[in-house]
């Protein structure tokens, strides 16, 4: 065991690893005369060297071709967001019809919920993981109450019930069996964001629907993390954003899965825009709303075409690499740095992320012993030496290795610095 924790050995996995050549395609920032370490991917992906060039393509048509700039060349703006579809579509394991990249997540969420939370005084409920981010738990209330309904008795928890806040398939399968009858959705994310809990999906579909509640995920932690299949696991709908996983820039544009099945459903709510309308006859003009089939349809407006440029350069990266080899190798990191924590520094931190690798992905929840300030202590401490991980109240340091650009050898830094912080 302490061969294969040892640096040595660290630096000759990263010497064989066949990714290793992807960390050059990004800028990583500095930290004095070096490289910082950088294990924030869960939170804002480093910037794909690529990106700069696609953004800069925009900008010189832009200038050079004005409005002509939509209907000119192979880039043109007119079907820009199509550009990503193939390959965002391969990310997520759907048909290219299926997906979109559109909006920011709580938007798209909102958007969903039009079409798939349909209450009826038989069936008003949501369930949900408790702890929920933020943003999901505040979209699901506001839709409850827009549809007159009392999110207390219309907004169904489930509780962890596991020692370190985690929710097992037990608990999950139990709150969709008793509340099956009353249930109008069931919504759950890919990645649970603070304890980086990765559910069985495919499960979780399949019991929604047989108690004849749509399903929907969260996939914000999941997309570009996690293999994920969404037209055969068939929810009625996913949503995620671009900005972590899929390195894409701060408040870059989201993305959409809305099954096939309901592409051509005209009977479907949704609120309708011009840019969802059929591309055969949008510039007709007309007042009458034929949506496009896919989920193209749920589409409002004409796509942030400098938002998208940057998601064209990290998807490249994701085409180059493949799915299947990047969750190799983040397996073998998240499990070296599970060791290393464990066999080091058990006395400063716990890992609260499951140790069964299927239900995780790059993320590590670590909790900090001795409490609040401690933890605050140690991750400013990491900070002031170019370690960065992030930090969730009120103890937990989350360190996310991404196969893109993370070696084994970070993973010693980190471990190095909470030692030498902790004087072990």
């Amino acid at each position: 065991m302490s061969e294969i924790l040892s640096r040595d050995h660290a630096l000759a996995l990263d010497a064989a690893d066949p990714l290793r050549a992807l960390r050059r395609q990004f800028l990583i920032p500095r930290h004095g005369s070096g490289e910082q370490t950088y294990f924030v991917g869960n939170s804002l992906g480093l910037q794909p060297r690529g990106a700069q060039d696609m953004v800069k393509e925009v900008m010189q048509q832009w200038a050079e071709l004005a409005v002509e700039g939509h209907f000119t060349g192979p880039t043109r703006w007119l079907n820009y967001h199509r550009l990503v579809s193939t390959q965002l579509a391969e990310v997520v394991g759907a048909q290219s019809s299926e997906v979109v990249a559109m909006n920011t997540l709580s938007v798209n969420l909102h958007l969903m919920m039009v079409s798939f939370y349909r209450p009826t005084p038989e069936r008003p409920v949501i369930l949900m993981e408790a702890g929920a981010f933020p943003t999901d738990r505040h979209a699901v209330e506001a839709q409850i109450r827009f549809h007159g309904h009392d999110p207390a008795q219309c907004l169904v928890e489930v509780q962890p019930d596991e020692p370190n806040g985690t929710i097992s398939m037990a608990a999950i399968e139990a709150a969709i069996q008793a509340h099956g009858p009353r249930l109008a959705l069931v919504l759950w994310p890919g990645v649970q964001y603070r304890t980086g809990q990765a559910f069985d999906l495919q499960s979780i579909a399949a019991l929604a629907r047989g108690k004849g509640a749509r399903v929907g995920f969260d996939l914000a932690h999941s997309v570009g993390n996690m293999p994920l299949q969404l037209h055969d696991w068939a929810p009625d709908f996913a949503v995620w954003c671009h900005y972590k996983y899929l390195n894409s820039g701060p408040g870059a544009v989201a993305g959409a899965f809305v099954h096939e099945r309901h592409h051509r459903d005209a009977g479907l709510p949704r609120f309708a825009g011009w840019w969802g309308h059929e591309e055969s006859t949008r510039f007709q003009m007309a007042p009458q709303f034929v949506p496009a089939a896919g989920a193209e349809g749920w589409q409002l407006s004409n796509p942030p075409i400098l938002g998208l440029a940057p998601l064209r350069a990290s998807l490249a990266l994701f085409e180059q690499a493949g799915m299947e080899a990047l969750r190799a190798k983040s397996l073998r990191l998240t499990g070296m740095l599970e060791a290393l924590v464990n066999t080091r520094v058990p006395q400063v931190l716990e890992v609260i992320t499951p140790a069964d690798p299927a239900q995780r992905g790059c993320q590590l929840s670590l909790r900090v012993s001795g409490g609040r300030a401690r933890g605050r202590a140690l991750f400013e401490h990491l900070h002031s030496v170019g370690v960065l991980g992030d930090w969730r109240e009120p103890d937990v340091i989350r360190i996310s290795p991404t196969p893109l650009y993370n070696r084994y050898q970070d993973l010693h830094h980190f471990v190095d610095e909470v030692e030498a912080w902790a004087g072990l």
